[in-house]
């Protein structure tokens, strides 16, 4: 490959897919790395999810959490919407010189205090320093490990009538850490909607094959999560805009910096596709927990328009939603 890595190919979005599809997999090909999921089922016995993310959030204290807590919800999500219930952790930090151990201490405080409220132990882990100038202060590695209690989940299972799900309002995440850059952009205070998703994830299980995929639409938000289910897949995903809960906080941002909800982050919220007669049932059962009382049907697979993903709007046009283009935030996980 020729050129040189810009910020758009860590946007979660078209350049981030295809530094992975033109690179990365054919580097390292093999059963488990081709699915692309949030974690990978360790092929073998079966039985074990894998995860790894890296956190490279500015702030690394923000409305709603930090990197400490986003780095720990982050991975047990990932082993979550892959089937899997979170087990253990590795942890390692590169920390700039110079960095205030106060602060440290802080985060590394926050994530041990979300690994409690997940029930994951932190098992090992790794500590760097690096010169000035050369980390932006914090970063954060975490890798998960999960037993496989949801097997077969894979957008090849979605059929046209399937119901989309989304957990509760989109683009918190996003919008929160934009504003936290810049507050007087806009009065009042976003939270981040930073949080494990776990426990709703295992209580969907229950519905068995009538739950065709989960993802939790972190970078490149809704919308491009949802790219992901269908590329190259011989249906469509028809959103009604009028269904998909927002806050009136971040639509109120992304209006005012000409910004889309569905392209902001969520560090809390999961996209699930069920089979339509299951709908009523995981409705009620991601609204049993707090973080996801907000769920809602948003959309509907369909046969045509393969390979696409539109949004009906609330005028009673339609638009096509591609994945994202560009980095709407950087530094947001």
């Amino acid at each position: 490959m020729e050129g040189f890595i810009t910020m758009d190919h860590g946007s979660g979005g078209k350049k981030t897919a295809a530094l992975i599809d033109e690179l990365i997999v054919p580097l390292f090909r093999n059963e488990a790395l081709a699915a692309l999921g949030d974690g990978a089922v360790l092929p073998g016995g079966g039985t074990l999810v894998f995860s790894t993310d890296s956190f490279v959030v500015t702030p690394l204290f923000f409305p709603g959490g930090d990197i400490g807590k986003l780095s720990v919800c982050g991975t047990v999500n990932d082993l979550a919407m892959a089937g899997g219930i979170p087990r253990y952790l590795s942890l390692s930090i590169i920390i700039e010189d110079g960095f205030p151990l106060g602060d440290l201490e802080r985060v590394l405080s926050s994530a041990a205090r979300a690994a409690a409220e997940c029930g994951v132990s932190v098992v090992t882990g790794d500590t760097k320093v690096v010169e000035r100038g050369h980390c932006d202060g914090l970063f954060i590695n975490t890798a998960g490990i999960g037993t496989l209690a949801c097997p077969g989940l894979s957008s090849s299972s979605i059929r046209p009538g399937d119901r989309v799900i989304l957990s509760g309002t989109a683009g918190d995440h996003g919008t929160a850490i934009l504003l936290s850059r810049s507050p007087e952009l806009l009065e009042g205070t976003l939270s981040s909607d930073c949080a494990p998703l776990h426990r709703a994830a295992a209580d969907l299980y229950s519905l068995g094959p009538a739950l065709r995929v989960l993802r939790d639409p972190t970078r490149g938000g809704v919308a491009t999560a949802l790219n992901e289910f269908t590329e190259e897949k011989p249906f469509s995903l028809v959103l009604e805009e009028a269904s998909i809960p927002v806050d009136p906080g971040v639509r109120t941002a992304c209006d005012l910096l000409g910004l889309d909800p569905l392209y902001a982050a969520n560090e809390g919220k999961l996209l699930a596709v069920v089979a339509p007669e299951a709908a009523e049932s995981a409705l009620q059962i991601l609204r049993s927990h707090p973080a996801c009382c907000r769920a809602a049907v948003i959309g509907t697979a369909e046969s045509d328009h393969a390979g696409r993903v539109i949004l009906r709007t609330r005028t009673g046009g339609s638009r096509i939603l591609q994945r994202l283009s560009g980095a709407q935030y950087p530094r947001i996980c």
